[in-house]
């Protein structure tokens, strides 16, 4: 007796369940079909996804799960394990800051509980007004002039408290 028909007729893939609007679910569908052929293709899948729409939203975690015939806690078990996805909209700048135990060495912890303090979030959130994220990363490979923060693509070393706020507030006040 196959599958199917021990559900009584009901198909074994059934829309999943979402309220992502049409737009972003397009995003999230065409970014699957595009990787899905990867061997492993759900970490390029949640990257692809984020590049697309800036964060991998909660609700595309059951289009993603469907399309690779994975479970949702697969997806979200992956999607939730790694800090790099975000599960909000990031702000208009990211500011990356650096843990890795080079920068600890010369001051990073002092300019992380500044950062934190200055901006009002900690990791992985935005300030109110959307202008700046915070994330940490363990190494932008600028170890010869730490403490290093990374605003967007752009590397600065030596960054202490006062330069932080300098940076910042350029940053924030950029496109």
């Amino acid at each position: 007796m196959s599958r199917q028909s021990a559900l009584r007729g009901i198909p074994i893939r059934t829309e999943p369940q979402s309220s992502l609007g049409a737009t972003e679910r397009a995003a999230v569908l065409e970014v699957c079909n595009r990787l899905k052929v990867l061997a492993g293709p759900l970490i390029p899948i949640l990257h692809g996804v984020q590049a697309e729409l800036g964060y991998v939203p909660h609700d595309a975690l059951p289009v993603i799960a469907a399309e690779l015939n994975l479970t949702r806690a697969e997806v979200h078990g992956v999607a939730s394990f790694y800090h790099y996805f975000r599960k909000e909209p990031a702000g208009r700048r990211i500011v990356y800051l650096c843990r890795a135990e080079a920068c600890q060495a010369v001051g990073s912890r002092t300019l992380e509980v500044h950062a934190r303090r200055r901006l009002g979030i900690d990791f992985h959130q935005t300030t109110a007004d959307g202008a700046v994220s915070l994330e940490p990363v363990y190494c932008l490979g600028n170890c010869a002039l730490g403490p290093s923060i990374m605003i967007g693509e752009r590397l600065h070393g030596r960054v202490m408290p006062e330069r932080f706020d300098e940076l910042v507030a350029d940053a924030a006040c950029g496109p």
